[in-house]
């Protein structure tokens, strides 16, 4: 494979953990390590008329696809960007009407598809890693994975079948295994879902539950800053998944989702264990290691089978043992936290949002997008509340995590920044 390489940094075999990322100059924090545009995405559903199809900018009065009707875009040049992927669901979306209803996985699959069939060599998003040596655990996959894969291969067929030339099962389930392995999901600053995408090169960096970098998005680009200092001859890690919960939980999510065990510093020491699985100090009595377990199990049901309906009683039955702290007490709370925000409940929210704010501090690592975002939101409801001080500290707060997660430059900080303006 022939490859240009990326800038700082060179790709290696990491011992126990295979090939991977590693310094080979030095990274402050905040520095941008690399920025990687993405081989394919797709934007979601969802944010269909908000966001531009082929760029996700965020803005209003965007430009309709005059055959479809279903996709935006900000000007004529974003359109015709965004034709020779577009044209592959426009068609389908036509012959389908009302009844097109394809995943977003299957969306990207078929993007996928579309774009190796004109591809003659590496693209930008490719410098280290292609997309065809991406990681399929064929071997690792459950029958229920292996379900899932048929049923994506199916809808993928139903609805793309007279619009895409299709490789064989084998090779369609490889695909799949490999986006569902590598695949990103681009967020914006309070981390909403905007879309997904495959990144190669960022899929390169193994995993830390202690990462050296973080992952933000401008627009469909991925950028890689450093959150800690790394040295020359330093493996760059990111994360996965959601630092919050205990390592137990941490290692068979990535179990799960990523086949292996993670034997990090964080997952060796478990420094922060106790912590997140406080228990409430004033009890009577102090409840045994099983019923503490069972109340671990059920918390995770509650939480796993998104019950928003029952949030206040969860949160009462949870909270006879655990502490405002404990991260399944924070989890269920962030669930309650999104009920009131749709009910549209803003000192509700608020109250929530006061209550996770702290713990989430101390939980996750520096320059955690998840405490950014929960920063954001406070500001913007004391805002809203007309909390103008307290809004203000919050937006700032969330601004000095940003500054090195996003790099100062990036439209997110620059709106921000305009809400504490106005403020004045």
């Amino acid at each position: 494979m022939k490859t240009e390489g990326i800038e700082g940094t060179e790709r290696f075999m990491s011992p126990g953990k295979g090939r991977g990322l590693r310094a080979i100059k030095h990274f402050k924090v905040g520095d941008l390590v690399f920025a990687c545009p993405a081989y394919a995405y797709v934007l979601t559903v969802n944010e269909r008329g908000g966001h531009c199809e082929f760029c996700f900018t965020r803005r209003e009065a965007l430009s309709k696809c005059g055959k479809c009707k279903q996709a935006y875009y900000c000007n004529v040049e974003c359109q015709k960007g965004d034709w020779s992927m577009h044209k592959l669901e426009c068609s389908a979306m036509c012959a389908h009407g009302e009844n097109w209803c394809p995943s977003e996985t299957v969306r990207l699959v078929a993007r996928i598809i579309q774009k190796q069939k004109y591809l003659t060599e590496s693209t930008p998003s490719e410098k280290v890693l292609t997309l065809t040596e991406l990681e399929a655990h064929l071997d690792k996959l459950d029958n229920e994975k292996n379900e899932m894969n048929d049923t994506d291969i199916a809808a993928l067929h139903h609805f793309y079948s007279r619009h895409l030339d299709f490789p064989d099962n084998a090779a369609l389930t490889e695909l799949f295994s490999q986006v569902n392995c590598n695949g990103f999901t681009i967020e914006d600053e309070e981390l909403s879902h905007l879309g997904s995408a495959v990144f190669p090169d960022v899929a390169l960096m193994n995993h830390s539950c202690s990462p050296n970098v973080i992952v933000t998005y401008k627009g469909t680009v991925a950028e890689v800053r450093a959150v800690q200092e790394i040295s020359p001859g330093e493996e760059i890690f990111n994360s996965y998944i959601d630092l919050l919960y205990p390592t137990e939980d941490r290692i068979e999510r990535l179990s799960d989702s990523y086949f292996f065990t993670c034997d990090c510093k964080e997952c060796t020491s478990k420094s922060k264990d106790k912590a997140k699985m406080e228990i409430r100090q004033k009890l009577s009595t102090l409840p045994e290691a099983d019923e503490i377990r069972q109340m671990v199990a059920y918390s995770r049901n509650v939480i796993e089978d998104e019950l928003l309906e029952i949030c206040e009683l969860s949160l009462d039955k949870m909270g006879s043992i655990f502490a405002d702290t404990n991260v399944y007490m924070l989890h269920m709370m962030y669930q309650a936290m999104g009920v009131c925000l749709y009910m549209q409940d803003w000192d509700g929210a608020m109250k929530y949002g006061e209550k996770i704010i702290q713990p989430y501090s101390v939980h996750y690592p520096p320059y955690s997008l998840n405490v950014a975002s929960m920063y954001l939101k406070l500001g913007r409801l004391y805002l809203g509340l007309e909390k103008k001080t307290q809004g203000v500290k919050a937006l700032k707060k969330a601004l000095a995590i940003m500054d090195i997660a996003h790099g100062k430059d990036h439209p997110y900080i620059l709106e921000v920044k305009k809400e504490i303006e106005d403020q004045k």
